[in-house]
């Protein structure tokens, strides 16, 4: 279940779960506090209380809390969220000043995407450069920045799917949520495809003539690039 943007219409289980997530993560609730108790969270929800302990049991589940018999409810500490969860990594993106996010975010990136693209220039399939060449052939036709959004995933993924290390593959596509987001502010830059397009395709080139040392340099000077992008659509270094 998705619990980031609960509707009206979802229960009240999933506005319970993105209501108290959101109060954890963004300090509201802080490491070693106990949630309020059960009886009062029933009553300001107007739930039963099976209801309220199925939605502590998915923010346990989340690494956000612990929940004792006659302990209660209690926020555990930062270290031990599991921050490549959806839901969290969602919540801590609402929670945070754009800038740290990003920032954040694109040091994990710098550190993860250079080893992808240098292991599938190593051990990608001719379908699988293939398929991140059709990708790239999307960016290059798309009319809008928001129209690019998709097309600029796609590439990512499949270079991440193209390691062939299911490990890896897992880890990037945990991060897309993020990356979306900040590729949905990057994109806002000026001169976008003048600017973005030549370093994508330079990735693309290396992994065709299976250089992975290309590669890799390739996707830092990328990622150099969507830093610099960000710092100028926020007005703020990164």
């Amino acid at each position: 279940m998705d619990y980031r943007k609960p509707s009206d219409r979802k229960s009240m289980h999933s506005r319970i779960v993105q209501e108290l997530g959101m109060q954890i993560v963004s300090g509201r609730f802080k490491p070693d506090d106990k949630l309020p108790a059960e009886a009062l969270l029933c009553e300001e929800y107007a739930v039963s209380r099976p209801v309220l302990r199925e939605a502590t049991r998915v923010l346990v589940a989340k690494g956000l809390v612990y929940s004792r018999p006659r302990v209660g409810t209690v926020v555990k500490p930062r270290k031990e969220w599991h921050m490549l969860d959806p839901d969290v990594l969602h919540w801590l993106m609402q929670s945070s000043p754009q800038n740290e996010f990003f920032d954040l975010l694109t040091s994990v990136r710098s550190i993860i995407e250079p080893a992808a693209a240098a292991l599938a220039a190593q051990f990608a399939t001719d379908e699988d450069i293939a398929s991140i060449g059709e990708a790239y052939q999307r960016m290059e036709t798309a009319p809008t920045p928001e129209a690019l959004l998709q097309p600029d995933l796609d590439f990512h993924s499949r270079i991440a799917d193209a390691t062939h290390n299911d490990l890896l593959a897992n880890l990037c596509n945990m991060l897309s949520v993020a990356i979306a987001e900040a590729l949905k502010h990057s994109n806002q830059r000026p001169n976008l495809h003048e600017l973005a397009l030549p370093r994508h395709k330079a990735i693309l080139t290396a992994i065709e003539n299976r250089d992975a040392l290309g590669a890799r340099h390739a996707t830092l000077v990328q990622l150099d690039d969507a830093r610099s992008a960000l710092s100028t659509v926020l007005g703020q270094p990164l």
